[in-house]
């Protein structure tokens, strides 16, 4: 009976608690737009191949393997090899090796760098662009039986098979600060959550493509979207890019093997595409978001008072908190005590403002690959249910998917009580 009280209390005092807020939103096909400014610019292709090995993205057996080759060549840098050395610049500054120091919040070891020699090459026509090298993974990523009568164990197959995710300690550093409940308005956060991303990042292929895409849409509700030849061009770089490693190679091999789609692998890219990039109303106006601007980018609803919905994506999160745009304010209290996030954490529930607009609750998968959560929520969408309670790696994950028509409305993870 204690335990009823207690819980029914909490409810009535924190209503949203482990639901995200884009649930309702998705529900009521409510009308935003999307956008985000990445800080761009130029360099060679030929650069970023030569950074990175053709085979990055390889079955289970590899990823440990180039796991090291990436921390061997952070260990160049210097000071051990965790990190380059600290910027000692003030916020707004930009520095004499074409990166730019910028934020709102100090984070407390060190600021955040944005490249912004970087992403305008993927503007060139498909033709001139430079791609990862198309490896063959054999048997690696066919669907097992097993796989294939679970959709699960299909989920964590994925989880396995992302050689691009990122290493905790090694590859980045987040700090959680203290934990709240949804309805606490106070900041909770002393300093911003990533203290530290390894520059090396914005080289991996995928998500150096991945945020070439940042920068097409316009966040304010009902605005409707323009999409140029370039930025198609960027969209189809993007899915050519993705389309060469582990987790996109086993999704279309699921999907084909359960009869979604066809065997035809320039088919399905095409399908990617249209599925995440194409333009589709909500609340009555047409052609003004997106599943890839609701799920990656974030959208600002502007009925009534205004909200943030959607941005669920890590990359995104740290690029407009490196520019001052998101004031990171705490975590949200775990249902279950010793499920406290720290430093390691993967998977993350939050509250945030996003230029001046608060999301009450969001929830992240840090570290993980773009490929990856592309492959999670589309499996999840043609062959999953609207909740989809699975494991990723030790995470016991409710990966939400929501439907707009026949596309996906909302898409994102929480963690599982």
């Amino acid at each position: 009976m204690e335990g009823l009280i207690r819980g029914l209390t909490d409810a009535v005092l924190n209503p949203n608690h482990g639901r995200d807020d884009d649930d309702d939103d998705s529900r009521d096909e409510r009308s935003r737009s999307t956008w985000a400014e990445v800080v761009g610019g130029e360099q060679e292709e030929e650069d970023q191949t030569n950074r990175r090995p053709a085979s990055h993205n390889a079955p289970r057996k590899e990823i440990n393997e180039q796991r090291e080759q990436r921390q061997s060549r952070r260990n160049e840098w210097g000071s051990g090899g965790s990190r380059p050395a600290a910027t000692t610049q003030e916020y707004g500054e930009t520095n004499d090796d074409g990166w730019e120091t910028v934020g709102r919040k100090p984070p407390s070891k060190k600021n955040h760098k944005v490249p912004k020699n970087q992403w305008n090459n993927y503007k060139r026509p498909i033709d001139e662009q430079e791609y990862s090298g198309d490896v063959d993974y054999g048997t690696g990523i066919e669907p097992s039986e097993e796989e294939l009568a679970d959709i699960g164990k299909a989920l964590n197959k994925l989880w396995d098979l992302d050689s691009n995710r990122l290493v905790p300690g090694k590859d980045y550093e987040i700090d959680c600060g203290e934990g709240k409940k949804v309805y606490q308005k106070e900041d909770m956060a002393d300093a911003s959550l990533f203290t530290w991303l390894s520059e090396d990042i914005f080289r991996i292929p995928t998500y150096s493509r991945f945020c070439a895409l940042l920068d097409n849409y316009n966040p304010e509700q009902g605005c409707k979207e323009v999409v140029t030849s370039e930025e198609k061009q960027e969209q189809k770089a993007f899915i050519e890019e993705i389309s060469r490693t582990a987790v996109i190679k086993y999704l279309h091999k699921y999907l084909s093997a359960k009869g979604v789609i066809s065997e035809n692998y320039e088919d399905f890219k095409r399908m990617l595409a249209s599925f995440w990039f194409d333009l589709y109303g909500r609340g009555g106006t047409s052609g003004s978001s997106s599943a890839f601007e609701h799920v990656f980018v974030g959208e600002i609803k502007q009925r009534g008072e205004q909200e943030v919905s959607g941005f669920h994506n890590w990359i995104q999160f740290y690029l407009e908190e490196a520019k001052g745009r998101v004031n990171y304010q705490g975590y949200i209290f775990p249902r279950r005590r010793g499920n406290t996030p720290d430093s390691e954490s993967h998977l993350l529930t939050i509250q945030f403002e996003w230029n001046g607009v608060l999301k009450s609750v969001s929830s992240t998968l840090v570290g993980v690959s773009p490929e990856f959560e592309f492959a999670i929520y589309t499996l999840c969408f043609y062959l999953g249910q609207e909740e989809n309670h699975v494991e990723l790696g030790p995470y016991p994950v409710n990966i939400k998917c929501y439907r707009l028509g026949n596309r996906i409305g909302s898409a994102f993870p929480v963690a599982d009580s």
